[in-house]
């Protein structure tokens, strides 16, 4: 054999062996169920429905403005997904998420339009009705507001902050579009409910407790919070020194 051939035989690559990939099989229902579930198709449909209660508070008080059927649903839109395209913008976060899932219009769309047929506006049980569901809104958007920028990578107090705004935002201009004083102006324990349920979910968090005890705990507080301060009408003391003159 020719040195030539020997060294081309030598240096030759032997030919890859094929690696099979391990499939893992599915997961079943065993004892530590519980400890390890991940509510991520949950966390959807609560946003989903943190979209309709937007929708409905939206749509409540735009109805009792006299707004036409257009107009209720730009104010159930705005209310619903303003805060969430805030946030999204202050972290960098594209497409925008109703951008890219028509879904979100198409439940807005459809609430308004259903709550317009049937609701009305002068009924003793409207403001209720808007408080009730202005309060699911809240626990949820926070959550979710909270969950959002901790994936985006914020620390603990931009993510508490930007869970109130997720919600906030959407109904300061509800407000103002319906010629209303938003809560977060007035003495409302609103923006409170939402602080503290967040402090509690990364106290949660750093106790290691499971994620989905975390998240409903979470809400829960935050709209226990808010419905006790509606139901006894909880207000912050005005820190005023000089007092008031009555006329």
């Amino acid at each position: 054999m020719s040195p030539i051939s020997t060294s081309l035989t030598l240096g030759a690559a032997a030919p890859p062996i094929p690696v099979t990939p391990k499939v893992h099989p599915p997961a079943g229902l065993t004892t530590d169920f519980v400890t390890r579930f991940e509510p991520t198709s949950f966390m959807f449909w609560l946003e989903m429905f943190g979209i309709f209660a937007c929708s409905v508070s939206g749509t409540v008080i735009a109805k009792h403005k006299n707004f036409d059927m257009f107009g209720c649903i730009l104010v159930a839109m705005i209310a619903a997904i303003s805060g969430p395209t805030a946030r999204d913008i202050i972290l960098d976060r594209y497409p925008l998420f109703w951008m890219v899932n028509m879904n979100y219009l198409l439940i807005i769309t459809i609430t308004s339009v259903g709550f317009q047929m049937f609701c009305n506006p002068k009924s003793s049980h409207v403001d209720g009705l808007l408080k009730l569901f202005d309060g699911m809104a809240l626990a949820i958007f926070t959550l979710i507001g909270i969950q959002v920028a901790q994936e985006m990578g914020a620390n603990i107090p931009i993510c508490i902050l930007l869970g109130v705004l997720n919600i906030l935002f959407g109904g300061v201009i509800r407000d103002m579009l319906c010629n209303e004083i938003p809560l977060v102006l007035q003495r409302e324990i609103y923006v409170t409910a939402a602080i503290v349920g967040g402090i509690l979910y990364f106290v949660l968090e750093g106790m290691g407790v499971t994620p989905w005890i975390k998240e409903s705990l979470t809400m829960l507080t935050i709209f226990v919070i808010r419905m006790l301060a509606v139901r006894y009408d909880w207000h912050f003391p005005d820190i005023g020194l000089v007092k008031k003159q009555t006329l």
